[in-house]
């Protein structure tokens, strides 16, 4: 038995602290919200964002960041993006030198363009920072449907050990060293979801959907192995197979709020409706500068930041994707 703490109460952090105490572990879950931990406490279950999912009774919850962390094994950082670095100040005079952190949501910081383990490693440089993501959607491992993930680490010492502590009969943990392209796949594959969602929206088809896997598929490798990423990453789970289930699954929050501006809501109307934080928003932007800044093209990404921003219809978006100039679909092959 090992003991962990979850930091973050969201459905992804209820789901996977449904995961680690049913292999056995001590779980303790932190919230800053204290009627979330109140729910929690009085259920076993977080109606809100989880609701259908009981919890086992040996997990234990608190608004006491310091219990969450201290003597633990093992943190799994859960808040969304948005909320890593604030959250990661508050951890740090708590994590003890050698503590292994688990980034498990997927961004990019706007300012500095930092994929979440740098931003944690910079706040709290006594961790061993890794990431845990793959298609997964916290309703289905709710509910212990099989789900395949990847756990990446700079040391493989780090990454099996997070594997065997999660890993299980319907919850499969592969290991990677790639931590940059793992962290560039999950983050940027939210933006493209919202344009899958936007042609879902529209009323399009199979072929469209298809079409912006493929080709966002095509973008985010680009950009990721531009930065010094590994092409095979985009190839796996954290890239192909997190970018189809987002851009498909009923449950992907970035899917639906695309669906809703692609029938003509405004983005704070989809969001508002959605009632979760949607990663790809937030990621949306430094998608963008990173293309600028290392010159690769993502006319995707620059097509949502388009809707999202600068408040162009979805539809006059897709049409210019479209109309784009005449190209290969791979320069480098040759006739």
């Amino acid at each position: 038995m090992h003991k962990i703490g979850v930091i973050g109460a969201g459905s992804w952090g209820i789901a996977l602290s449904k995961v680690l105490a049913n292999n056995g572990h001590s779980v303790v879950v932190w919230s800053i919200v204290e009627d979330e931990i109140r729910m929690l406490c009085e259920k076993h279950e977080h109606v809100d964002k989880l609701p259908g999912v009981q919890l086992p009774d040996s997990i234990t919850f608190t608004t006491d960041i310091e219990k969450a962390i201290s003597g633990m094994e093992m943190i799994v950082l859960a808040v969304p993006s948005v909320f890593t670095r604030s959250t990661a100040k508050m951890m740090a005079p708590f994590v003890k030198e050698g503590q292994v952190i688990v980034c498990v949501a997927k961004g990019i910081e706007e300012d500095t363009l930092m994929p979440l383990t740098d931003i944690v490693e910079q706040e709290i440089p006594v961790a061993t920072v890794a990431v845990m993501c793959g298609p997964s959607h916290a309703e289905e491992v709710g509910i212990g449907l099989p789900t395949t993930v990847v756990a990446g680490a700079k040391d493989k010492a780090t990454a099996e050990q997070i594997q065997d502590i999660f890993m299980n009969r319907v919850f499969r943990v592969y290991t990677s060293p790639d931590v940059l392209g793992m962290e560039l796949g999950g983050s940027l594959k939210n933006v493209i979801a919202l344009a899958a969602g936007m042609a879902d929206g529209l009323g399009y088809g199979d072929n469209t959907k298809a079409a912006l896997i493929t080709r966002g598929i095509a973008e985010l490798t680009r950009l990721a192995t531009k930065m010094g990423a590994r092409e095979e990453t985009l190839s796996g789970l954290t890239g192909i197979g997190d970018l189809i289930v987002t851009c498909q699954s009923r449950h992907s929050r970035n899917r639906k709020a695309g669906m809703l501006m692609g029938q003509g809501k405004t983005m704070e109307e989809a969001t508002a409706e959605v009632k979760m934080v949607v990663e790809g928003i937030y990621s949306a932007k430094a998608a963008l500068a990173l293309a600028k800044k290392y010159e690769v093209s993502m006319p995707i990404i620059e097509a949502v930041n388009h809707v999202l921003f600068d408040g162009q219809k979805a539809s006059d978006a897709v049409e210019e994707l479209m109309l784009r100039d005449k190209k290969s679909e791979h320069s480098g092959l040759e006739w």
